[in-house]
Order: C-alpha cells, then sequence, then structure tokens
C-alpha cells in the first residue's frame, strides 16, 4: 500500500534543497512563462530567509510518498499570533494523492504549536491548483499583510476554530 510520511526536517537537508529549488523553478517558470535558468532559481534561493523556517521563528517539512521526497512546506512565525506558511509545493508527479491536504494539516498543526492562532499566505493568482487547495481547507481572501513583486492575492485561516 502507498502511503505518505511527513515530518519537520532542515531546510538544508538533501531533499528539502532538491524540493525548495523545485518549488522555486515552477513558481518562477510559470510566471517567466518559460523555463527558469539555474542561475535563475539560485538567485530566488540566495536570501531567501529559509533559515528562519525553524523553531521558535518558523518549521519546514518535507512529506515523502512510499520514502520519496515529494512534498515541503515552510511557516514563519509573523507575530506572536500569525503564522504565515510558504513554499508549498508538491512534485508534479505525486499531485492527486492527497499529500497537498496532508501537508496543509500538518502545517497548521506545526503552527499551532508555535503558538500561532492563525495561519496567512500570499500568493498568485495564475496557482490556481494551490488557491484551490487553500478555498478547500478553509481559507478566505484577507486584505493584504505584505508587499511583493510577485504577491497578489492572501489568504488567511483561523486555527482556534479549525482543529
Amino acid at each position: 500500500m502507498s502511503s505518505w510520511q511527513l515530518a519537520p526536517e532542515a531546510v538544508g537537508t538533501a531533499d528539502a534543497t532538491r524540493l525548495r529549488r523545485d518549488y522555486y523553478d515552477e513558481v518562477a517558470s510559470r510566471y517567466w512563462k518559460r523555463p527558469a535558468t539555474s542561475a535563475e532559481v539560485d538567485q530566488g534561493l540566495a536570501d531567501d530567509g529559509a533559515e528562519l523556517l525553524t523553531p521558535p521563528t518558523g518549521q519546514f517539512v518535507v512529506g515523502r510518498f512510499d520514502g520519496e521526497a515529494a512534498a515541503c512546506g515552510g511557516l514563519l512565525m509573523l507575530d506572536t499570533e500569525r503564522a504565515e506558511l510558504t513554499r508549498i509545493y508538491l512534485a508534479p508527479a505525486f499531485r492527486g494523492r492527497k499529500g497537498a491536504d496532508l501537508l496543509l494539516e500538518l502545517l497548521e498543526n506545526e503552527a499551532r504549536l508555535l503558538g500561532a492562532s492563525r495561519t496567512v499566505l500570499n500568493t498568485r493568482l495564475d496557482l490556481v491548483e494551490a488557491r484551490g487547495l487553500y478555498v478547500r481547507h478553509g481559507y478566505r481572501e484577507i486584505p493584504a499583510y505584505c508587499t511583493g513583486p510577485y504577491v497578489e492575492i492572501w489568504y488567511g485561516k483561523d486555527l482556534s476554530r479549525a482543529a
């Protein structure tokens, strides 16, 4: 029987690094409407703040399907109440197998463990699959809480009601 195993993992492991690269490659390529170069991926990952995705400032998780690293996601504590979800990624070959649902559930639980009562996230309008996932899990559009060149829509979820 095929199954998922998800757990916190340091962002610097080989699997976490590969998944973060794959995430950035996919979102950059979709944005630019062409394949991102290795140099562009390197530049995007340079100084991206991933070192903060460890307690007490955050958390990073990796999901494995039958032992193969296939998903990742992080959360960053913005303040004492809000955790921002970031770098949510599921490798294309593993989509449609409920890994994204499990990934979100684990990240929300990790956010609670760090003291968050609310999760927030930002994304782009063209990432329709991600937006659909968030809405299915109870995320609702919220006012902007940050700005950036790749930020077009913001979502939030009250964790105290969604335990």
